[in-house]
């Protein structure tokens, strides 16, 4: 597949696609805001100046660098547009377990995930919308999708925004409710999701097919960019490798699925920006687990920090 036909590939969803797609959003969303709880915040009272620089990596570093390795590669508009919107979306629920498995700093973690996630609802649309236009050739991919920049940030946040208030409120109002019925709504949208990348993956896989190679090497050099800029973030923040380690997987592990959701409800369903993020999804468990074990095969030879006080 050369270049023009993968920027012009368009995965086109009918009108009951659509509705899906975007009910799985607010799905996700909402079993996002059912979940947080004040204490997970309490790491911004005990640490104000790590938690805060771990949310500036997480919200503006990861972009900038984003931008600077599409910079370096110049890869065709519709990858590059896949690349800005991954990196422009929180971190994911995968990044807390593996800081687990790897004997990392949960609570930093679980905090870092949760602002990062309350965030999205005004920083992701901005952010994807900023770093979109600053490169012309996904500019000019925007511009040929008559994409409205107005109506993009309206509709964006409204579905972002709308079930994280709705959530916290039902979480604060009622927890036992909200654990009950967050089971439930992380079961139905994760559902709907998986059935629209397998949908999507399944119709479009001969087209794809051809392009997977260089798919698969940019997103996979763009996870270890974002995994070491982590890994920088947790040097430069903390002299503590359990904190070290929740910074590296909090970077390195972005929410692809709501970046598939965007893409597909928002964007027009650009076919080369969607096989970005499903790729980064499935790589990304994959590098990760490959540095959990890692970090615990180091942990067999020398005794961790992990233990001493978390900072």
């Amino acid at each position: 597949m050369d270049i023009a036909a993968l920027d012009s590939l368009r995965i086109v969803l009918d009108p009951v696609g659509q509705v899906g797609v975007s009910l799985a959003l607010v799905l996700v969303m909402f079993s996002v805001a059912l979940g947080l709880r004040v204490d997970d915040f309490a790491f911004l009272r005990d640490k104000p100046l790590l938690f805060l620089g771990g949310v500036v990596a997480q919200v503006a570093v990861l972009p900038l660098v984003t931008f600077l390795l599409i910079l370096t590669l110049r890869p065709a508009a519709s990858i590059a547009l896949g690349m800005i919107v991954v990196a422009c979306c929180p971190g994911g629920a995968v990044s807390n377990l593996l800081t687990y498995l790897s004997r990392g700093n949960v609570a930093a973690s679980v905090a870092l995930t949760a602002t990062s996630s309350l965030l999205a609802a005004v920083f992701t649309p901005v952010s994807i919308l900023a770093w979109s236009q600053a490169y012309e050739p996904t500019a000019a991919l925007l511009r040929t999708l008559e994409v409205s920049p107005w109506t993009f940030l309206a509709q964006t946040t409204f579905l972002l925004a709308l079930p994280l208030v709705c959530g916290m409120l039902v979480a604060a109002k009622a927890p036992g409710a909200a654990a009950k019925i967050r089971r439930r709504t992380t079961v139905l949208g994760v559902s709907v999701l998986v059935g629209v990348i397998v949908y999507g993956i399944a119709y479009f896989f001969p087209a794809l097919h051809p392009a997977l190679p260089l798919l698969g090497t940019v997103v996979v050099i763009h996870n270890a960019v974002a995994f070491a800029t982590g890994a920088a973030a947790g040097m430069a923040l903390s002299g503590v490798s359990a904190t070290r380690r929740a910074l590296t997987f909090e970077i390195g592990i972005q929410n692809s699925g709501l970046a598939l959701v965007i893409l597909l409800s928002q964007l027009r369903g650009v076919g080369g920006a969607a096989a970005v993020a499903a790729v980064w999804g499935v790589w990304h468990l994959i590098a990760g687990a490959c540095i959990a074990t890692m970090f615990r095969f180091a942990d067999r030879t020398a005794k961790p920090d992990y233990d001493v006080e978390r900072a």
